[in-house]
């Protein structure tokens, strides 16, 4: 993101359509999900797609649990921390857990991954996530010691996040290519069947432990399916093949919210939708006039883009921070009224009274990007 004085941003929005329980497959004790993407590899650390972020919550344990009632780091895989130094923290982990195949999780498990995941050779896809870790050292059978290689206030947010646990001895009998095909996790259900582009099987993993704080899952199975067509995700979701789907427009969400068997809920959603203006001048473009950037501002309708297009608790953002974020509560930035006259004036004072042509570049949210033109 460039950081400039004028940054355009609003809050994006999940929207979901969730069958009736007269349709939530309680014949079978199934819950059918659909989406219209699937990731590549199943692997949490080879995926980075929202479809992935929830198989991994499903099949794999992190070492720590952050409550979303409270935003507390509470035990998970690991039972007590504490920081030797600002690089170096110990970890003790939990015994009595075990891995969708049997193995036995200890503190192996825990340094191989990490060590792993850091390495070059783990291809990992969001390296980020991980690139704050130095090594791992295994201290005794269930206790660990995290090397950082600078201090790293965000640690426990990362490990409660997107750094679950693999079992060392089956990863490395058979691979990331045969852990995709047959993942193994601690997890509250394990993944029985992988079909690419079709879906995932999972089923509820009646060993969990006991102790857990995200609690022991109440259904016993759940199919995950691959639909790329929204129709048809649609006629499955009305015809009760599936359960539950998401990403729904919001024009569609109200027709759908009519139907006596269809719950459409709507949630503000932490993700912030932007545009980047390159306020650095490194090629020549008429953004680098500040009165052109201010102008794309004040010709952008925020109001009417959170509330007639996102919609469902879509708010207009100043700042490329949701408001809830630590650090973010006070938006103390310049905010860019509505006005388009304002707009042609600021143009035509920078030299461009009839206005010019240039690319927006988006990968995401179409119907977005085409209302921001």
């Amino acid at each position: 993101m460039q950081t400039s004085r004028t940054l355009y941003c609003v809050t994006s929005l999940a929207l979901l359509s969730i069958a009736t329980p007269a349709l939530a497959g309680k014949a079978n004790d199934t819950l059918v999900y659909a989406s219209d993407s699937e990731p590549e590899n199943v692997s949490p650390y080879h995926n980075n797609l929202r479809e992935g972020v929830i198989l991994a919550h499903l099949a794999w344990d992190t070492l720590i649990y952050r409550n979303p009632q409270t935003n507390e780091y509470e035990p998970r895989l690991a039972t007590e921390w504490e920081w030797a130094d600002d690089k170096t923290l110990d970890l003790v982990l939990r015994e009595g857990v075990t891995f969708h195949n049997g193995e036995a999780f200890n503190a192996d498990d825990v340094a191989f991954t990490f060590n792993y995941a850091v390495s070059p050779k783990s291809r990992v896809v969001t390296r980020q996530n991980v690139d704050w870790i130095e090594s791992v050292e295994k201290l005794d059978e269930y206790q660990v010691r995290i090397h950082l290689k600078e201090p790293f206030p965000a640690a426990l947010e990362y490990l409660s996040g997107p750094m679950p646990i693999y079992p060392d001895e089956y990863f490395q009998e058979v691979g990331i290519e045969g852990f995709s095909r047959e993942p193994v996790g601690t997890g509250p259900y394990r993944i029985t069947n992988v079909r690419p582009g079709d879906g995932v099987s999972l089923t509820r993993f009646d060993d969990y432990f006991a102790d857990s704080p995200i609690g022991q899952p109440e259904i016993a199975n759940i199919e995950f399916k691959a639909i790329a067509d929204a129709d048809s995700r649609m006629a499955q979701l009305m015809s009760g093949q599936v359960d539950w789907i998401w990403r729904v427009p919001s024009d569609q969400a109200e027709s759908l919210s009519t139907m006596p068997q269809l719950s459409v809920l709507g949630g503000e959603t932490m993700r912030v939708g932007y545009i980047g203006l390159d306020a650095a001048a490194r090629e020549d473009s008429p953004l680098n006039d500040l009165r052109v950037r201010q102008a794309i501002n004040h010709a952008m309708n925020r109001e009417g883009l959170a509330n007639d297009l996102v919609r469902g608790g879509s708010q207009p953002l100043y700042a490329p921070c949701f408001p809830t974020q630590f650090g973010c509560e006070t938006q103390d930035v310049v905010e860019y009224e509505y006005d388009p006259d304002k707009a042609r004036e600021l143009l035509a004072e920078a030299g461009y009274a009839d206005g010019f042509d240039i690319d927006l570049h988006a990968y995401r949210e179409r119907d977005y990007a085409e209302a921001m033109i």
